[in-house]
């Protein structure tokens, strides 16, 4: 048996589902800016269209998420002294 990892290509319309953007700020803000290309998104055969990769852009996601809990915590509370 293989052990052969595949990957999960989804359209901008898929995407946008799973990830509760419109697929317009798909396009226009996360592409290039979050979406790097040959990372998480390929243009099939050199085209227009877009193919996502669902596995890189949730593991993405969660790091990001991972990360952003770890600074949060990482940081000491601050006293108030409404007094």
């Amino acid at each position: 048996m293989s052990s052969k990892k595949y990957s999960t290509y989804i359209t901008t319309d898929q995407l946008s589902e799973r990830i509760h953007y419109t697929a317009r700020t798909i396009r226009n803000e996360l592409l290039d800016a979050c979406l790097i290309e040959g990372k998480h998104y390929i243009r099939p055969f050199g085209r227009r269209k877009i193919l996502f990769i669902w596995e890189a852009i949730e593991s993405d996601m969660l790091n990001i998420a991972h990360d952003s809990l770890a600074i949060a915590y990482d940081k000491p509370m601050e006293v108030v002294n409404h007094g």
